[in-house]
């Protein structure tokens, strides 16, 4: 019975490392041709050449990319929004999680409700956009940041992590050496909290590293433009403008047909870079928070 047993659990095992490799390929795959889409030449990529590997290997591409100024202005303008944005989502993420989460806060359950009230239901766009333009925000940073500023599920989530991880008899031997709530949240809470406080920051930045469609609603002037935006405008229209363009034959690039298609994979690795740089660090407080948000009760 014992040999039957190990016989299965190896069959078990050989099948779900066949199924991970190739759960693996279908995830690397489209990852490593864009990349080698990056480094191949315009021909090879116009005819289809690329499968796998760089054909016609160049830095042509990415040579355009770092003379072509509108993508640094909107890799400056997603990297300060993105912050800003990221820095006001988890304050006030916290601050409304952590009262939810004490048993002692009247009205806790009427305003969790009013926060569950928002995940299904919303104003949608037309009174979004009246609204932004009522607060005079068109066309500024803060169009693109304060309408998603704090997310529902983002406060729910924390909730849940407040109310399992922080012992109510941690507060009471707080208040007890005279402790203020505000003083306990700061000084104690918030320590105890970098797991949640990590994949807060992951969960707030990538809609506003990755969002084009805000920007592309409130911003007219192209010198807020966010990367996205950027991105999207060359990968729709293909249709780049080089006046800005330093040190690069010009002449050169007008006439080279292919240009734009190389444009776009440099300009996909460019900005998908941070973010999958960023990712393995905190990948760990990233599946302790998806056990997290898997319990809102």
């Amino acid at each position: 019975m014992e040999k039957k047993g190990i016989t299965q659990d190896k069959v078990v095992y050989f099948i779900n490392n066949i199924l991970l490799l190739i759960f693996a390929v279908i995830v690397l795959y489209p990852l490593i041709y864009v990349v080698s889409c990056s480094f191949s030449s315009g021909d090879a990529l116009m005819g289809g050449k690329v499968r796998l590997l760089p054909v016609d290997f160049t830095f042509e591409g990415y040579k355009t990319v770092f003379g072509y100024t509108s993508i640094w202005v909107g890799y400056k303008n997603t990297i300060i929004y993105t912050f800003i944005g990221v820095v006001i989502s988890l304050v006030m993420t916290l601050l409304a999680a952590y009262p939810l989460s004490r048993d002692d806060f009247r009205g806790r359950k009427g305003f969790t409700l009013l926060f569950v009230f928002t995940m299904m239901f919303s104003g949608g766009m037309i009174p979004s956009y009246l609204l932004v333009k009522n607060l005079h925000l068109l066309n500024t940073m803060w169009a693109v940041i304060l309408p998603g500023c704090v997310s529902a599920y983002n406060v729910v989530v924390a909730r849940t992590f407040f109310k399992q991880s922080i012992p109510k008899e941690l507060l009471e031997a707080a208040e007890l050496d005279g402790c203020s709530d505000f003083k306990f949240f700061i000084k104690i809470v918030v320590p105890l909290s970098k797991a949640i406080i990590a994949v807060l920051c992951l969960w707030c930045a990538m809609p506003l590293w990755n969002g084009y469609f805000n920007a592309m609603i409130y911003i007219q002037d192209e010198k807020k433009y966010t990367l996205q935006l950027v991105l999207r405008r060359i990968l729709l229209m293909s249709q780049v403008d080089f006046s800005n363009a330093a040190s690069l034959d010009f002449d050169l690039l007008a006439k080279n047909q292919y240009l734009s298609e190389m444009l776009k994979y440099g300009t996909i690795v460019l900005s998908s870079l941070p973010l999958m740089i960023l990712y393995p660090f905190i990948q760990k407080y990233f599946a302790k928070g998806v056990m997290i948000g898997s319990v809102k009760g």
